[in-house]
């Protein structure tokens, strides 16, 4: 049996789908009791749990639990807070450190040694740029301004708590560092300092569909590392079935996304023969840096080696599962964010 933390997110809708569909038993929790009834259908039993909330881990099982897989969290893209106003440190630190330390109490008390968390890619933002792949040796190096800064901190403190009860208390703790992680969900749009912005695949989606030019801002050969979920939940099948997995793993594609091949390849399977051209703007601002990372040790460790790497594989895949309805309930959600129960 595994327990999800946070199944009513994004990651986590698909994460249980996977699971379950290799006959795992999971106990699936969230605080957006919506998405119970979609839980449940794919076979699923529900739990509505706060990880802010130690009283409420006493609804969970206490003996059959092969591991935790922790998604709940606060995020900026779905952080309400304008920090011109006002200052939500503290709710990160609640959600995110103090939370990872209620689900990591509920794992010591019960004897359930696995448990795999998640964290930013950003931790290391200072890195992007400098044309090589970063590996999980990478010393964390982040701005100390702007909405990402405090989030940061918090889950890096979640991840050092992690590997505290690792070594104290003989648990096999793991965090997976992710970056952008497409695919089918109530992302379209996110909030940067508390205001609503439409995102930028989103955009793009959209305006091919409509055979609208797609504007590429500043340099069109930037290239990001992303993930797509289908390979996120795959990848968290695996490392529980592992005993070498332990410790901080990059989870992206490890393939480096031009700008201009991405929306060449939404123009392919959105907009094709719908007239969509892709318009340069080197005049227009894009201070997105490149990076890469290094999915080595994720392979070593448990195999793992993402399959959509192909771009317009993914977006094939992608525009299949929307235009199937099996994640209308997820779509509609309150939630705004990549990964977030919040």
């Amino acid at each position: 049996m595994v327990v999800v933390v946070g199944a009513t997110s994004f990651i986590g809708m698909y994460t249980v789908d996977e699971l379950v569909s290799n006959g795992i038993e999971v106990i699936a929790t969230g605080r957006n009791g919506r998405l119970k009834p979609a839980l449940e259908r794919l076979g699923a039993t529900f739990v509505s749990l706060d990880i802010t909330k130690p009283e409420d881990f006493a609804q969970l099982p206490t003996v059959g639990v092969d591991g935790v897989i922790l998604l709940a969290g606060l995020l900026p893209a779905n952080a309400k807070a304008d920090l011109k106003d006002t200052e939500n440190a503290a709710d990160y630190f609640e959600v995110n450190t103090l939370g990872t330390v209620n689900v990591l109490e509920y794992c010591r008390k019960n004897g359930i040694k696995k448990i795999i968390s998640t964290t930013t890619y950003g931790d290391v933002s200072g890195a992007w740029g400098k044309g090589y792949a970063i590996t999980e040796e990478e010393p964390r190096n982040f701005k100390f301004t702007g909405d990402h800064a405090v989030y940061t901190i918090s889950k890096n403190a979640a991840n050092d708590v992690i590997e505290y009860y690792t070594q104290q208390h003989g648990l096999q703790g793991a965090v997976f560092r992710f970056p952008p992680v497409y695919g089918v969900g109530p992302h379209g749009t996110i909030l940067v300092d508390g205001k609503p912005y439409k995102s930028g695949i989103q955009t793009f989606i959209e305006r091919a569909k409509k055979g609208e030019d797609i504007e590429l801002w500043g340099d069109p050969h930037i290239s990001r590392d992303i993930i797509y979920v289908k390979d996120v939940a795959r990848a968290f099948r695996l490392a529980l079935a592992s005993e070498k997995t332990h410790g901080l793993y990059n989870m992206t594609s490890g393939v480096p996304l031009d700008l201009e091949d991405q929306a060449k390849a939404v123009i392919e399977v959105f907009g094709k023969d719908k007239g969509s051209n892709i318009v340069y703007r080197p005049d227009k601002p894009n201070n997105t840096p490149s990076y890469l990372y290094d999915m080595s040790k994720a392979k070593r460790d448990f195999g793992f080696v993402p399959e959509y790497t192909d771009y317009v594989k993914m977006m094939e895949d992608y525009k299949s599962e929307l235009e199937g309805g099996r994640w209308t309930a997820l779509e509609a959600s309150s939630s705004a964010s990549w990964g977030s129960d919040e």
